[in-house]
């Protein structure tokens, strides 16, 4: 391909269920990111960014393919719950859609997108997944073993051979590699981390004070009028009496993983400036959804749509900077559906259709376009503890979950930002849930979401047919 120069490289790093504020340059809560922090201070920092649906799988065919999961019929994690559909191999994804321009391209770290295919079905010229780590590490560990399960543990192996640390190091490798070629290149860095079960190495194990850690603002949950499956879980993981004292150290271990991958972040960004990479590359960091971790005194990210798991970081360091350093948009924005159709326009590529996203080029570029979202929409279809289907409508100041077989939840984030009292069966708010449920409604037929395509669905949420609170 000539011109390369026309043409910037794409490096996209993701993060596996990190929380929005558990990123230094949110300043909420103290974990200690100073890559991700001195990248932020280069990048737009979307402080408005959400996923369209917390599950590992779905999310990841949802970035791909610039659709929601539904609309394939991703539903849950394959391998979770009952059979689920994934993405075809034969569907339009942007990655492919790169290959097609000439670009060279490299997947590492977590996949998730194909119980049976890896990341060369989908348009990527090089994989290198979690398996050939995990045969690296027991060759080079034999006699390592864990004990502490999801709630994680201190990892005996060294730092400089954690999962972290030696993605980054391949990442580099394939880095240098494809800049070699002489084309534009791709290359996806999807951290596991920090993924349940948290398992820090060496001077991350010991970074946070247990005593230190502060409780989550929706850590004081009493389950007053909220679904049942919510208390559920908490028997399920065995965790229904723990108190805070019991949930600090796990949140210690979730807080030095995320330090020890901003490390390994750092190591990639360093790469890419010593081989004079960094002026043309875009560099985009976020993740597929959040993590409870003890808020609202649960694990994990099932069954519930809080912020907690639905919002996620957003960094776009454009190359060139373009005077847009370190600034911040608080446009709403679906990091998993709008990259796809910000990319294909940066790259001069007429997006399909039928894709969920917009492009964010004029948030990039400061504009402040009128039509801009005023909500957004995430979805929740269960999986391992039985099937729950879930959908989310959240404005700047309101949220309302719609829990087709359970009673709905209502949100006021101004006065509630831990989201503890659902106030859905306010009769004060019966005209702001209608109109909730109408652009609920509005939106996921807009999208193609079957859930909708009923007249029994339709008649719950346009006709207002559903039970209050007990």
């Amino acid at each position: 391909m000539s011109g390369r120069s026309r043409q910037p490289n794409v490096l996209l790093i993701t993060a596996d269920q990190l929380r929005h504020d558990c990123v230094g340059y949110s300043g909420v809560y103290p974990v200690n990111t100073p890559h991700l922090d001195a990248l932020a201070s280069q990048s737009v920092v979307f402080t408005q960014a959400y996923s369209p649906i917390p599950v590992c799988g779905p999310a990841r065919q949802a970035l791909l393919a610039g659709r929601r999961a539904e609309t394939f019929g991703a539903l849950w994690n394959s391998g979770g719950a009952l059979p689920v559909a994934s993405l075809s191999p034969d569907a339009f994804t942007w990655t492919k859609a790169l290959t097609d321009l000439g670009y060279a391209s490299s997947f590492l770290g977590k996949w998730s997108v194909h119980p049976s295919l890896d990341a060369t079905s989908f348009g990527y010229g090089a994989y290198i997944g979690e398996a050939e780590y995990r045969r690296y590490a027991s060759e080079k560990f034999p006699d390592v073993t864990y004990t502490a399960g999801f709630f994680g543990e201190t990892n005996p192996i060294p730092v400089e051979h954690a999962r972290t640390h030696w993605l980054a190091r391949k990442a580099v490798d394939e880095m240098k590699r494809l800049a070699a070629g002489g084309r534009p290149w791709h290359l996806a860095l999807h951290f596991p981390e920090p993924h349940l079960p948290c398992r820090p190495s060496g001077r991350f194990a010991s970074m946070y004070d247990p005593a230190s850690v502060p409780e989550w603002a929706g850590f004081r949950e009493t389950f007053a009028d909220k679904p049942y499956i919510q208390r559920q879980q908490l028997y399920n993981w065995g965790v229904e009496n723990w108190t805070w004292q019991q949930w600090a150290p796990v949140v210690a271990r979730y807080y030095g993983v995320i330090s020890q991958m901003d490390e390994a972040v750092g190591i990639v960004l360093r790469a890419l400036e010593s081989i004079g990479e960094a002026d043309r590359t875009i560099v985009v960091f976020t993740a597929d959804h959040g993590d409870m971790c003890g808020s609202h005194r649960m694990m994990d990210k099932h069954y519930i749509l809080y912020d907690d798991v639905v919002r996620v970081p957003l960094l776009i360091r454009l190359p060139g900077r373009r005077g847009r350093e370190g600034v911040r948009c608080a446009k709403f924005v679906y990091p998993f559906l709008d990259l796809a159709p910000t990319l294909l326009e940066m790259l001069g590529v007429e997006p399909p259709e039928r894709l969920h996203g917009r492009s964010l080029l004029p948030l990039l570029a400061g504009e402040e376009p009128d039509d801009w979202r005023t909500f957004v929409v995430s979805t929740y279809n269960g999986q391992q503890f039985g099937l729950y289907t879930q959908r989310m409508i959240r404005t700047d100041r309101w949220k309302y979950v719609w829990n087709t077989t359970d009673v709905d939840e209502l949100y006021d984030l101004t006065l509630d930002p831990g989201e503890l009292v659902n106030r859905i069966g306010d009769p004060a708010n019966a005209e702001l849930v209608a109109q909730l449920r109408r652009e609920l409604y509005g939106q996921l037929a807009a999208d193609g979401d079957a859930l909708v395509a009923n007249e029994w669905m339709r008649h719950q949420l346009l006709d207002g047919a559903k039970l209050g609170p007990r």
